[in-house]
């Protein structure tokens, strides 16, 4: 289960970084779109792997309340 929550946060960090990469070259500005694409993905995977864990919590104490 761990390394499922691992990759919820790792491929939404890549691919902000990998996004912000292709927009820099495109099209330089006076800030780092690499980084600040990483940090949206970097929040976007922790969001998405609390929810995870959210709801697989809930499954489990709901089983435990049936058994």
């Amino acid at each position: 289960m761990m390394g499922l929550i691992g990759w919820s946060v790792v491929v939404p960090t890549l691919a902000g970084a990998a996004i912000g990469i292709w927009r820099d070259n495109r099209h330089p500005g006076n800030h780092s779109w690499t980084l600040t694409l990483m940090i949206v993905g970097l929040v976007i995977g922790c969001l998405n792997a609390w929810q995870w864990v959210a709801k697989e919590e809930k499954e489990m104490r709901a089983e435990e309340d049936q058994g």
